[in-house]
């Protein structure tokens, strides 16, 4: 596994392995497909949509918790040793759908259970080995690791719509957890690695002749404890918990929005699925600006743009002017972990990167656990989205605002890298 300069770069080859597992991790079906379980579910247990809504608010706020601590442990353990018994306990989890009776409580405990299993399969422990094995090409290298998760919230939402009609939403869950269990989770054991200095490289596949003085090569960047004691820090928080909230709130319910004003059920799937073809060109286009551009501009972009998609579905879009909002919707909810993963890094280095991406990444899904609630409690209250719709708007708008605060980058990409074998010490041109 040593790469040369001749063979393809390993850390291309993890970045493929990451998607296979993001692909089967847990988003696709719990959070990208919930829209389309919610009017099913609701319906079976004779329930309002906000409280249908509280077992995506329950998992969240597990979620939540947890990130930090499996952040934490995948900068100290490595990524498959977090991952592997996360999609063992989500694909379980998932199976356990079809023992869930007529009571509510027993839905919000298969939530629960979820919230704790299913963040370890998603976004924080990929992202660190990602960050690690690229520099320069961090950007587009996350970027591509996500594209199988914007791919995902294509094809399984109208997968999810065909199989509730043909066997009801607890053996679709059930058919979701035994892929998981029998696809990623071999890929993931037999190839996922976390970190190129154990293979002899530097980030970016830049080969070594000294594998031992590679391996012991420190890790930049600041630790936890200098960093949540700044301000670039808060700030960064603070806007993702903002952008969180609002794009959860209006892809939760999109599903059943377009439902309201008359779409069918699986055409309103399908429409679910715009976000997630937006989300495609999110993550692709997120990666190549971010490698170029200043980060915190394009985040506010992203984020802006997906503010006046909102304010389209708030006045009533339809048809065609509902699906283009939904795509303006997705644009961002797509690149959100791209921008956090490189803010991150960017900002703070390397070294405490899994536990600051997991505290960030748990104010991101803090705020979906409560927008997802307020989004069907004003639903229930009114009969309408619009209100809602106007309050995540303004909310996102004021994220936007956020990002462009942020000052210079504190760990800038290395313009050149070379190899200590071929020059007396690395040369570093800015």
């Amino acid at each position: 596994m040593n790469g040369t300069r001749t063979r393809t770069f390993y850390g291309w080859w993890v970045v493929v392995v990451a998607g296979v597992g993001l692909f089967f991790s847990e988003a696709p079906v719990v959070v990208y497909s919930f829209s389309v379980f919610l009017k099913s579910i609701a319906q079976e247990f004779h329930s309002g949509r906000a409280a249908v809504s509280l077992a995506f608010t329950l998992h969240n706020l597990c979620a939540a918790a947890v990130n930090p601590f499996l952040g934490r442990l995948a900068d100290r353990f490595g990524a498959r040793r977090v991952v592997l018994p996360a999609l063992i306990g989500t694909g379980l989890a998932l199976v356990s759908a079809k023992w869930i009776g007529s009571s509510l409580w027993q839905f919000y405990l298969f939530f629960i259970v979820l919230g704790i299993f299913g963040p370890a399969t998603v976004a924080v422990p990929y992202s660190t080995a990602i960050s690690r094995w690229f520099d320069r090409h961090r950007g587009l290298a996350l970027s591509l690791m996500m594209l199988s998760m914007g791919t995902a919230a294509i094809v399984v939402p109208p997968i999810s719509q065909h199989l509730i009609a043909l066997y009801g939403w607890r053996s679709t869950y059930a058919i979701f957890g035994c892929a998981t269990l029998l696809i990623p989770i071999p890929v993931v054991g037999l190839f996922l690695k976390q970190d190129p200095r154990r293979e002899g490289l530097f980030p970016d596949g830049i080969p070594s002749a000294n594998t031992n003085e590679t391996a012991n090569r420190p890790i930049d960047g600041l630790d936890w404890n200098q960093i949540w004691r700044t301000g670039t820090f808060w700030l960064i928080l603070c806007a993702l918990f903002l952008a969180g909230g609002s794009s959860h709130a209006c892809y939760l319910h999109l599903a059943a929005l377009l439902s309201d004003r008359g779409a069918s059920a699986q055409a309103a799937a399908n429409a679910t699925s715009i976000i997630g073809v937006a989300m495609l060109c999110g993550r692709s286009g997120s990666g190549y600006f971010l490698d170029r551009y200043f980060a915190p501009l394009v985040a506010a972009i992203l984020f802006g743009q997906s503010s006046l998609g909102m304010a389209l579905l708030a006045a009533g879009a339809t048809g065609p002017a509902a699906i283009f909002a939904a795509f303006m919707v997705g644009l961002a909810f797509g690149a959100e972990v791209e921008v956090m993963a490189y803010l991150v890094s960017r900002y703070f280095g390397l070294r405490s990167l899994g536990t600051t991406f997991g505290t960030c990444f748990a104010s991101f899904v803090l705020a979906g656990a409560a927008a997802a609630y307020v989004m069907g409690a004003g639903y229930d209250r009114t009969h309408s989205y619009t209100g809602s719709l106007l309050l995540f708007f303004f909310l996102m708008m004021i994220a936007a605002f956020l990002f462009t605060r942020l000052g210079p980058y504190r760990f800038a990409a290395r313009a050149v890298l070379k190899a200590p074998a071929l020059s007396p010490a690395p040369e570093v041109v800015p």
